[in-house]
C-alpha cells in the first residue's frame, strides 16, 4: 500500500498533461468568419503556442501542488 501511492501519483502527473495536450490538439480553431468588432487584433493577443504553453505550465504547477499535498497527507 505504501508503494502504491507514489506509483499512482507518478501516473497522474504523467497522464494529466498528456490529456491536456490531446485536448488542445482536438479543439477546433477559431474561425475567421467572426462578426466585425468581436475579434481581437493579432498584435494584442498572444500566439496560440504561447497560450497553450502557459496553460500547460499552470496545469503542471497545480498537479505538483496536488501531488505534494497528497504526499504530505500520506506521510502524516
Amino acid at each position: 500500500p505504501k508503494m502504491l501511492v507514489p506509483c499512482l501519483l507518478r501516473r497522474v502527473v504523467l497522464t494529466v498533461p498528456l490529456v491536456f495536450v490531446v485536448a488542445l490538439l482536438l479543439v477546433e480553431p477559431v474561425r475567421s468568419d467572426q462578426e466585425a468588432g468581436t475579434a481581437i487584433p493579432a498584435e494584442s493577443r498572444p500566439c496560440v503556442d504561447c497560450h497553450a504553453f502557459e496553460f500547460m505550465q499552470r496545469a503542471l504547477q497545480d498537479l505538483k501542488k496536488t501531488a505534494y499535498n497528497l504526499d504530505t497527507r500520506v506521510r502524516t
